[in-house]
């Protein structure tokens, strides 16, 4: 008797846009059996569950197949965050599946293969600040793996940080790629715009990875990345 085929189901909220996916297998080797994003004004809370069911629907995958499930850990939208975990979290839960995370700014330095560049993935985290991490290739994987912490700080910090050749990605480069490249100048390339979002099938294909070293969440225990508090955690402490 075949044996079914098992699947990962990924979600992330992290930015306006609303992304997920079904995929089989790692980063290296695996497939994407169906994915669908959205950009809107409405909210993740409103669309994602109707999302999720079409996807499943559309990819004939049946919900017992799905044996594990990925969230974007952030940073990213508090709100947005929130929504995405607690949706993860309670389908793992329910079907009693591992839940995997993957930082959003992991996700994206992903999408920058056979590059010998310095990496650097960059969020619009607003009031002026940008955040980000570095990466470098991997040879051993062929993928980048992170070499910096994940900070929220304002472009004019973040590029006194940068000495060589930089290939840049994320939606931080819609607000501030001019600024960007105005003060790094040559030593500065950008990835296609197509890849400056989020996407849930690169999420479900490193959480493959996760799934085989059996690094998963707490479920009752697992928060998103925030990077900084918000802005009800700075009223609160003013406050109190």
């Amino acid at each position: 008797m075949n044996e079914q085929p098992r699947y990962i189901l990924a979600i992330d909220t992290a930015t306006p846009c609303s992304t997920v996916a079904i995929t089989r297998g790692g980063i290296g080797d695996g497939e994407v059996t169906g994915t669908v994003s959205l950009s809107s004004s409405v909210t993740h809370s409103r669309r994602l569950l109707s999302a999720i069911d079409w996807l499943l629907t559309e990819a004939g995958v049946e919900k017992n197949q799905v044996t594990g499930y990925a969230t974007g850990l952030g940073p990213g939208s508090f709100t947005g965050l929130r929504i995405g975990m607690a949706t993860a979290k309670g389908l793992a839960g329910a079907s009693d599946a591992p839940l995997y995370g993957v930082s959003t700014l992991d996700m994206l330095a992903s999408c920058c293969t056979n590059s010998n560049r310095l990496i650097c993935s960059v969020l619009d985290a607003r009031k002026k600040e940008l955040y980000a991490a570095f990466y470098r290739m991997d040879v051993a994987t062929g993928y980048p793996r992170r070499i910096s912490n994940i900070e929220a700080l304002p472009p004019e910090s973040l590029v006194a940080r940068i000495t060589e050749p930089v290939l840049m990605i994320g939606d931080g480069l819609k607000a501030y790629g001019e600024i960007l490249k105005e003060q790094i100048g040559e030593k500065m390339s950008v990835a296609p715009a197509h890849l400056w979002s989020p996407s849930a099938a690169t999420l479900g294909l490193l959480a493959g990875d996760l799934a085989r070293r059996n690094e998963t969440l707490d479920i009752s225990a697992a928060t998103p990345f925030y990077v900084r508090a918000s802005d009800a955690e700075l009223n609160l402490k003013k406050k109190s």
